[in-house]
């Protein structure tokens, strides 16, 4: 067992603090072992109770951790943004995330830790397709692999694991990501905004327990994969909302006007206006301005976002 003491020792580095940030949702059966675990590694233990019915919250402030709730279910994506904000106050210089649900294991945490404290990454995800793979049911291996690829091309940065919440987070990028994803997608998000702030990410394989999952987590495998596609197609449209809602905007727009001067045409030919056509030509229209209006709003609201990062 590998403590953090001792990685700071053999890297001849000076003490960092060090704070593991856990989200956690009803999990009252697994927070205590994660808790107990991960206090062995690190300076801190921030728990967020995600609105939980149970005793989660509870049972991680008896043992230690501070605890900050939500008054209902927000999401992932807010538990996340609330733990940043936490070690961003106790001004922690690396902070750690895993789930509550006992999936990740908290002794893997010092080697996630490494490459942030050498300096050779800002954010380290846990991958649980590099080197051996984990016994990851087959159903989750398709939809995982599936988002990293998306998640790969439009990010234009090749990984092996989008979707792993074992994550180890810099000062860098404790100061510089601006999150705002609700939901699942926000794992996501966060390698975007990396992209976009300069950060630099590296991998490291993990374990998952995944006997420890299927007992504990209340997350619905699908329903996340659905969630996580949408931020990934509502971050592309941000991105390049020009190209991506603007030209088909253009286009609906030009075959409704094409519609309506063929509706024209026949009115002057034979003195009748042809109900479907006339209908086309204005559906297409309405759907084109709106498209384009929509394209040009989100390219306005990014470089005035833009304006305010610089």
């Amino acid at each position: 067992m590998t403590s953090l003491k001792q990685v700071n020792d053999r890297l001849g580095l000076a003490k960092h603090l060090i704070v593991a940030a856990i989200p956690a949702f009803n999990v009252e059966k697994s927070i205590a072992k994660v808790v107990l675990e991960a206090q062995k590694y690190v300076d801190v233990v921030v728990v967020c109770d995600d609105g939980s019915e149970d005793f989660t919250a509870e049972i991680a402030e008896k043992l230690g951790a501070k605890v900050i709730r939500h008054e209902r279910n927000l999401g992932y994506g807010a538990a996340i943004r609330s733990l940043f904000r936490i070690a961003n106050g106790l001004r922690a210089d690396v902070m750690v995330t895993l789930d509550g649900d006992g999936q990740h294991n908290p002794r893997e945490i010092p080697r996630l830790v490494e490459p942030v404290l050498e300096n050779k990454a800002d954010i380290v995800v846990g991958s649980r397709f590099l080197g051996s793979e984990n016994d990851v049911p087959k159903y989750r291996r398709w939809g995982i692999k599936l988002i990293t690829k998306l998640t790969g091309a439009v990010s234009r940065h090749k990984f092996n694991d989008a979707q792993c919440g074992f994550r180890v987070y810099g000062y860098k990028a404790l100061n510089g990501l601006n999150l705002i994803e609700n939901g699942m997608g926000s794992s996501v998000e966060t390698l975007f905004n990396a992209k976009k702030q300069g950060l630099t990410v590296a991998e490291v394989p993990v374990k998952c327990q995944y006997k420890e999952l299927e007992k504990t987590s209340t997350h619905n495998a699908f329903g996340h994969g659905a969630s996580v596609l949408m931020s990934i197609i509502r971050l592309v449209v941000e991105e390049k909302p020009l190209m991506l809602l603007g030209l088909p905007g253009m286009i609906f727009l030009l075959v409704g006007m094409s519609f309506g001067i063929w509706m024209l045409k026949i009115f002057a030919e034979e003195q009748q206006i042809v109900t479907n056509i006339a209908l086309a030509a204005m559906g297409f229209v309405l759907i084109g301005m709106f498209t384009l209006f929509t394209a040009i709003t989100l390219y306005a609201v990014s470089r005035q976002a833009q304006k305010n990062g610089n």
